[in-house]
């Protein structure tokens, strides 16, 4: 099974490091300057937030007094574009709203 690997990583990612750990696929990915981290054998797998029921893509506005403008909430690949983390949801700035792309467990 062939999969990205994150080469390069100096930093150690555990349930002490600082970054926020997210359920996904039965195991615990962190984010780490906009990517989802996974430790795997000697170094770290790259995932991405697939397009499902759960975390849709679809245009869903929803109330959000932040903007997402270099608001520093974390930011996590979902799809093919990038989605904020705010609340445990998956906010995209879409035109002059957010739109909500799904809840996400956070640890």
């Amino acid at each position: 099974m062939s999969h990205s690997i994150h080469t390069e990583h100096p930093h150690s990612h555990n349930e002490h490091c600082g970054h926020t750990a997210i359920e996904h696929n039965n195991h615990i990915d962190y984010v780490h300057d906009g990517h989802l981290h996974t430790p795997h054998a000697e170094h770290y797998d790259e995932h991405v937030i697939a397009v499902s029921a759960q975390n849709p893509a679809d245009c869903a506005p929803t109330a959000c007094d932040c903007g997402h403008t270099d608001c520093g909430h974390d930011t996590v690949p979902h799809g093919d574009h990038v989605d904020y983390l705010y609340e445990g949801q998956l906010h995209h700035r879409h035109g002059d709203h957010c739109d909500n792309h799904g809840q996400l467990v956070t640890k």
